[in-house]
This record gives C-alpha cells, structure tokens and sequence, in this order.
C-alpha cells in the first residue's frame, strides 16, 4: 500500500493577500462611477469640470484599494473629461468673442 501525506499541525502559511487596502475600495468604485459621470457632463463645463476635478481625487485616493483597475479607469476618464471640458470651454469662449451677437440671436430664436 502506498502512504498517504498528511501534514504536520502548525506549518502552515497564510497565502498572501491583495496589497492594498480593502477599506478604500469604495473610493476606486466611486471613481470609476464619478468618471463615467464626467464624461457625460462635459458638455456643460459648468459642470464638467468639477465632476472630473471629483473623478481625479476619487481616483487618486482609490490607487491605494485593492481595486485599483477600476480606480485607474475611473481616473482616464476623469482626465479625458477635464481634457474635453476644457476645448469645450475655450471654444466657446472663442466663439462668444468672435460673434457676441450669436448668442442673443439663438436666445431670441428659441423663444419665439
């Protein structure tokens, strides 16, 4: 018959676990969340803008979770968002200088 293996009680070693800090884990989650939020809003860059600003922090502090692919991403976006939002704003700064009348005549057109 062959022996079979069993192992002596106490040598045993604990696997080693994710890196990061599972109590910041809902932040990498709020980021991504907050980054996909952003990137719906940069339209307006009034809200734009600090929605991203909010994704960036949320994705800084989530880099420290275990779900730290999530915060990365949350944090792309975030960036892609600031990036967007602030041609956005520029543009249409531009724009309002070179023509300051197209404004009041597209607020004059949609009411009437």
């Amino acid at each position: 018959m062959s022996e079979i293996y069993t192992p002596e009680p106490g040598n045993y070693q604990a696997a080693p676990g994710p890196s990061g800090d599972s109590s910041k884990n809902w932040m990498a989650i709020v980021a991504l969340m907050v980054g996909i939020l952003s990137l719906c809003a940069w339209l307006l860059p009034i809200c734009g803008f600090p929605i991203a600003i909010a994704g960036i922090v949320f994705g800084i502090l989530g880099l420290k979770s275990n779900k730290r692919t999530l915060a990365i991403v949350g944090l792309a976006m975030a960036g892609l968002a600031i990036l967007a939002t602030t041609v956005n704003a520029v543009l249409g700064a531009a724009q309002a200088i070179a023509d300051p009348t197209m404004y009041q005549d597209l607020l004059n057109n949609l009411g009437g």
